[in-house]
Parts: structure tokens; sequence; C-alpha cells
């Protein structure tokens, strides 16, 4: 285990909902011994058990109650629509100086959630790290997925430095990239970077699920690399992207009409035959996706083994 020369950030930190985010997380502050002690929080018997058996935590309940009793700081790591229920459960339980942060892929309705029930003895921190892979549960997790990938905060104006540094310092150890930003403008970037590509792969592997057997079996047989990063996408937890298009809704069906207007666009070029407007349009998608290359996010390391699918997907 490598040290912190400088002393743990926190006492006592809970997990609660160890999947892909909450297991790399665990990895990462006990490499860096960024706690004195860890508690995974998980209402699956089969996961407390992978949680302790790969030594992601020093002991696990399913109680988060009982957990968050004395922690000086607890990451909601759970779907978004678990967490108002969370807050109004552990809310009454929170310590002192208590810091409480989020990996939410939504801002706003994260903040209305869970914010009335935390007392103004505690701080609430929200935090979206933009780093994932389709897999989920306690054996997905690796040190490095959130290396050199950005966490947006979102803090609450009245939230007092302290508390945010020490979120800043725990994602910065895990070799995170930091940003701040207004929650309605964090929705309104991620739907278009995150939320809106992952409900059109949902839907063309859906449309590929209707097509007739023989033709449905040889699209599978034959799938390009274009259509397996969808079905890639696709395989994505359902109860996360369910509570995160329910949550973030407002913006994705503002930036979906706007998809489709452009897309008739495309679909009336192709029947005119009119090529420049075609060519145009790739060219400038080409530069956009060049531009990610340029900013070193277009793609990490996902390891191939231990992975596996459980019912405690990522957020």
């Amino acid at each position: 285990m490598s040290t912190n020369p400088e002393g743990p950030l926190f006492s006592k930190v809970v997990i609660i909902g160890v999947g892909l985010i909450g297991s790399s997380l665990a990895l990462n502050i006990r490499k860096h011994r960024l706690a004195n002690e860890v508690v995974g929080v998980s209402r699956s018997a089969d996961n407390r058990a992978k949680i302790l058996e790969l030594d992601l935590a020093d002991s696990v309940t399913d109680d988060a109650i009982a957990a968050v009793s004395g922690a000086d700081c607890v990451l909601l790591c759970t779907a978004v629509g678990a967490y108002g229920h969370l807050a109004e459960q552990i809310g009454p339980h929170l310590a002192p100086g208590c810091v409480v942060s989020d990996v939410g892929s939504t801002k706003g309705s994260v903040i209305a959630d869970i914010a009335p029930h935390l007392p103004e003895h505690a701080y609430f921190v929200p935090a979206h790290p933009i780093a994932g892979t389709e897999q989920s549960g306690p054996t997905a997790g690796f040190e490095s997925l959130f290396r050199d990938r950005w966490v947006i905060l979102t803090p609450l104006p009245n939230t007092p430095r302290e508390p945010i540094d020490k979120v800043v310092a725990l994602w910065e150890a895990c070799g995170a990239m930091i940003d701040e930003m207004d929650p309605l403008h964090h929705d309104r970037v991620l739907a278009m970077t995150s939320h809106l590509p992952h409900l059109i792969a949902y839907t063309i592997v859906d449309t590929a699920t209707q097509l007739e057997d023989d033709l449905k079996s040889e699209v599978i047989k034959f799938s390009a690399s274009g259509f397996r990063d969808f079905t890639r996408i696709a395989g994505s937890d359902p109860t996360m992207w369910r509570d995160v298009f329910l949550n973030n809704r407002d913006v994705v069906l503002d930036l979906l009409q706007r998809f489709q207007e452009d897309l008739v666009n495309m679909q009336r070029a192709i029947r005119k035959g009119d090529g420049t407007f075609l060519f145009d349009r790739f060219t400038e998608t080409r530069d956009i996706r060049q531009s990610i290359v340029d900013a070193r996010q277009a793609g990490q390391f996902i390891p191939t083994e231990g992975d596996a699918d459980d019912d405690e997907g990522r957020s």
C-alpha cells in the first residue's frame, strides 16, 4: 500500500453502493491511505462477501444508518434514484463536520434530493467523475479508472472551502483532474456528452432487436466496430441509466429535439444526393474527434479480467 505523508484525509469513510465507481474509489482510498477506516454498504449478501474478499473495506454492512455513525466522510455511489431515500435515512445520524459527496451523473436533481435531508452541521459537496465502463459490481472496479479523467464538482453556494478542498484532494489522489461548475450547467454539458449518446445507443441496439430473426443473427455475427461500440454503451447498468434520464429529463428532451432536427437535415441531404452538405458535416465532426484526442479524453485502459455484472451498478 502507498502511504500518505501528510496523514489520512479522513478518519472513517463510508461508501454506500460498492459498484464500479464505489469499488474503484475504495481501491484508491486503501492504496493511498486516505482514511483510517473504510466501511462498505451493500444490500446484496453476495456483494458484501465479495467486498471483504477483495479487501475493499475494513467492514461491510447492509445498514446505512449504522455505517455512518462516527463517519467524517460518506460517499453515495448508488444509482441517483436512491439518493433521496438514503439522505433521508442517514441525515439525522451524521456527525458534525461530516462531508457527504456523491458520484451521480446528474447534479440539479441530486442536490434537490439530498440537500434538504442533511443537517446544518454536515457539508454536501456534489461530484461527478466522468469515468466508467459498462461493467458493474464490486469486481468491476480498478485503481486507474479515474486517472487523467475529469471530476466535476458543483458545490453549494454557502459551503465552506475546507470540505470542498477535502473532496478535491480525494479525487486528485485518485489521479483525476478537477473542475467546478454550476449544477444546471453541468447537466446541460453532460446531457450532450453522455446522456444523449447513451440514449441513442440504447435506441439503435433496440432497433436491432426488432429485426427479423435471420437478419438479427447476421447483424450480431457480422457486427462492425461502430455497432459494437453502440452495444458496449448499451450494455451499461439499466437502473443507473433509467434514473439518469428521469432525473435530467428536461435537458435531455431539449437536446433530443435538436438532434432530431439535425437527423432530418441529414436524411434530406442523403435523399437529395447533397454530397457537399454531408462532406462538410463529416469534416466538422472529424475535427471534434481530433479535439477530443488532443485533450487526451479519447479512451482509457479497461481491464478484461475480473469484471462481472452485478446488481450494484455504477453511478
